[in-house]
């Protein structure tokens, strides 16, 4: 096989445009990950002031709560009969849902029952029906 021969300077100018290429692929690249890497850092340092924020609010909070300005008696009284009508109200809708729960359940039970006596008589009809055809 004979293989055309290239002129040296032709030859020198492809692989300079080959470098060239190159060169710039991995420029773009570079850039890309250098910019990933930014992208990167600045992510971590925002969850990094968000954990200082909420670390700030739970400190204020504590604060907060173990200062409590005492209130008047008035408003502590009615602050009482608003959590007595609370345990109250949550008395009674635990009530009313036992009693929905134990009535459904109930329903259902006769539902139950209902279907059952229908199948008794279907099936009694049917033994009626073998008996007389015998």
């Amino acid at each position: 096989m004979d293989f055309p021969i290239i002129p040296e300077q032709i030859f020198i100018l492809i692989v300079l445009i080959i470098v060239c290429v190159v060169i710039v692929i991995v420029a773009v690249e570079w850039r890309a990950v250098s910019k990933s890497r930014n992208e990167i850092d600045l992510l971590a340092k925002q969850i990094e002031l968000k954990k200082m924020a909420m670390v700030e609010k739970d400190i204020e909070s504590k604060r907060l709560m173990d200062n409590q300005i005492p209130l008047p008696q008035d408003q502590q009284d009615a602050l009482s009969n608003i959590r007595q009508s609370t345990i109250e109200v949550r008395n009674e809708v635990g009530f009313l849902h036992s009693e929905i729960n134990e009535r459904l359940a109930r329903l259902e039970a006769q539902t139950e029952q209902k279907k059952l006596e229908k199948m008794l008589k279907e099936i009694e009809a049917k033994e009626q029906k073998l008996k007389n055809t015998k």
